[in-house]
């Protein structure tokens, strides 16, 4: 991570040497900072502003929760992620941290026994929705505490041309009004250059340190599948190479939600269904069975999935074209945030495509509106429809520059280009005849019949066998002819118009009618039935946990279920007891005594005493209620 910028930032104070590092060790548990986090602690620490641009797992909390518990006073995160913040805080509770909330479900008691806590200095780290701040009761009560820094998670939903925006964010820029000596620090996994030159404009951060890591997630091998009976494709994929794994499939409508979730029941995948047409209960309930379980799959729209920080989802999969990259980029990642192979999956269509296209004209708004849902969109086929490296376009779109990975699908079954300029003009022709010599807009399906020489009711209907073009592209099969017209879509070459999706020019069509312009297309290879870094075993449906030694798995098995049967114990998701990581070091290790357990990364002084000798007891291989050796 380096820096993008730094403002004419005010002095910072000093901060005290490896005060920060021993809060890291004793509390969270780990030995040494990630890239540059130390140094955006430290600038914070010492009251700086700071605005983080960080991808999902790249340890962002840690930069605001850090300067918390070190700064006098209290953090107050401004967090939208209502349903998760009683998750976020127990998470913090759980490491000896002072976490609390105040928002919409809480009862007059419970909100009046926070803000004591708050006035009287005992927490660490208050999570506020930021339609509190439009409240002077919360105002009021700031006032009256002491606050230690604003943290504004989530600091894209400031931003219009972002892909998440939220009305009550706007607020947020008279923080630094009411409090102008109280540092803030806000933070987003996605932001082209454009959304984070809104998100300091509208936070007025301009004079902020700024920071920019690297949007690469290596260990998310991304993958865009021509669609084929998505539904089975993704059946596929769950049992080939996700058997048994945690995961999230996004379905464009609430109607494909529920079809897809209940497939996947129907083919012995346990899926939940979550979107806003299903009660807020219902939602609740399947959203903390996902954070909860193990292997779970939730099967949902966008509605579902910020700030999730479930850190063992396996698979993010597309039924259905994201609007950007943007979205694109936050959704997927949620996969893999511990760090471990982890799987990017999408299904696209020519449909997907005209669909898209329609929303775009018919979207509410002026046309400045609809160039930007435009510019989104077009951005989102480019990494579709790329012969290249899918992570150097990715990382493209972002502003930084890449090599090839070696772990996208690209990369692994290179596609080839062909020239489909012949293609082009022949399809373009029989938009042209229809248009002119029958006055009629047809679909693509009707265009590529008459293409193909289909007889079919509707051809003969509109008399559409005595066309000229009529028969003229049979060199190619029907699936080749759609991804023609995808294609030509994606290139601006061919326009989607009217409610009914019919394909009309553009004004770039013309090149390629009179042979000024070459059209190159993407020929999809044959793929392996399996990926080539599959482990063998998830064909016969045996997970073994990736890089983890045969002989430690049945020790990560036990330790995996110790720590879900303390889970539902204690009510908490179980990742709050202990990330995959954590137990897959502790099963490889096998340490003995506590000294060496309290080595382990992710394991912190407040964790080491809770759930130290629970652990040694089942690596001993002790019935749970031993009394232990004291010598531990």
């Amino acid at each position: 991570m380096t820096p993008l910028e730094n403002g004419s930032v005010a002095a910072v104070a000093d901060v005290e040497p490896g005060l920060p590092v021993d809060v890291l060790r004793r509390v969270f548990g780990y030995d040494a900072f990630r890239g540059e986090q130390r140094e955006i602690v430290e600038h914070v620490v010492g009251g700086g502003d700071a605005l983080v641009l960080m991808p999902t797992g790249g340890g962002k909390s840690l930069c605001y929760q850090i300067p918390a518990l070190v700064r006098p006073g209290v953090g107050v995160v401004i967090s939208p992620l209502i349903a998760l913040m009683q998750d976020q805080v127990d998470a913090l509770r759980a490491l000896g941290v002072r976490a609390g909330f105040l928002n919409s479900t809480q009862d007059f008691d419970e909100r009046r026994m926070v803000e004591a806590e708050f006035l009287a200095g005992e927490l660490d780290l208050l999570y506020l929705a930021p339609e509190r701040l439009q409240s002077e009761a919360t105002l009021s009560l700031l006032d009256r505490g002491e606050v230690a820094l604003f943290a504004i998670d989530e600091a894209h939903c400031v931003a219009s041309w972002g892909h998440d925006f939220r009305p009550d964010y706007l607020a947020l820029s008279a923080l630094h009004e009411r409090w102008p000596k109280v540092p803030r620090i806000a933070l987003t996994a996605t932001a082209t250059k454009a959304t984070h030159a809104e998100i300091a404009a509208r936070l007025k951060l301009e004079d902020a340190r700024h920071f920019v890591a690297s949007f690469d997630r290596p260990n998310i091998q991304y993958r865009i599948a021509t669609k084929n009976d998505p539904k089975k494709q993704l059946l596929d994929l769950l049992r080939t190479e996700h058997a048994g794994d945690a995961g999230i499939v996004y379905c464009l409508s609430r109607a494909s939600v529920e079809k897809t979730a209940e497939f996947l029941v129907r083919n012995g995948i346990e899926a939940l269904p979550y979107h806003a047409g299903l009660d807020a209960r219902t939602r609740a309930a399947n959203q903390a069975r996902f954070l909860r379980e193990d292997g779970l799959v939730v099967v949902a729209t966008i509605a579902f999935g910020m700030g999730i920080d479930k850190p063992d989802v396996r698979f993010v999969a597309h039924l259905d074209l994201p609007k950007s990259i943007e979205g694109y980029y936050q959704e997927t990642g949620r996969a893999g945030r511990d760090g471990l192979p982890s799987t990017a999956w999408l299904a696209y269509g020519l449909q997907d495509v005209v669909q898209q296209r329609k929303l775009i004209e018919t979207s509410e708004g002026d046309d400045a509106h609809r160039r930007r849902l435009t510019a989104h969109l077009d951005a989102m086929l480019a990494l579709c429809e790329t012969i290249d490296c899918r992570r150097v376009r990715l990382l493209a779109y972002f502003g930084q520059h890449s090599e090839r990975c070696g772990n996208c699908d690209t990369c692994l079954t290179p596609p080839e280009s062909w020239d489909g300029t012949v293609a082009a003009q022949k399809l373009l022709s029989t938009v042209v005849r229809l248009k002119r010599e029958r006055n009629q807009k047809f679909g693509a399906g009707q265009i590529i019949d008459i293409l193909l020489g289909r007889k079919t009711a509707k051809v003969i209907q509109f008399d559409h066998d005595a066309l000229s073009v009529f028969g003229i592209g049979t060199e190619l099969r029907e699936a080749e002819w759609r991804g023609v017209v995808r294609q030509l879509l994606a290139q601006d070459l061919l326009a989607v118009e009217g409610e009914y999706g019919t394909l009309v020019l553009t004004d770039s069509s013309g090149e390629v009618l009179r042979g000024q312009r070459q059209v190159m297309l993407r020929r999809e290879p044959e793929r392996p039935t399996r990926t080539a870094k599959e482990p063998k075993a998830a064909q016969a449906g045996r997970k073994v946990p990736v890089d983890l030694p045969e002989a430690a798995v049945p020790v990560f098995e036990l330790l995996r279920a110790w720590r879900a049967a303390t889970a539902k114990e204690q009510g908490v998701p179980a990742y709050v007891i202990f990330h995959d990581a954590t137990l897959r070091e502790i099963a490889t290790t096998v340490p003995s005594t506590l000294d060496q357990l309290g080595t382990i990364s992710g394991v912190g002084e407040n964790k080491l005493a809770k759930y130290g000798q629970p652990i040694l007891d089942v690596l001993a291989g002790q019935p749970e209620g031993t009394e232990a050796d004291d010598t531990h």
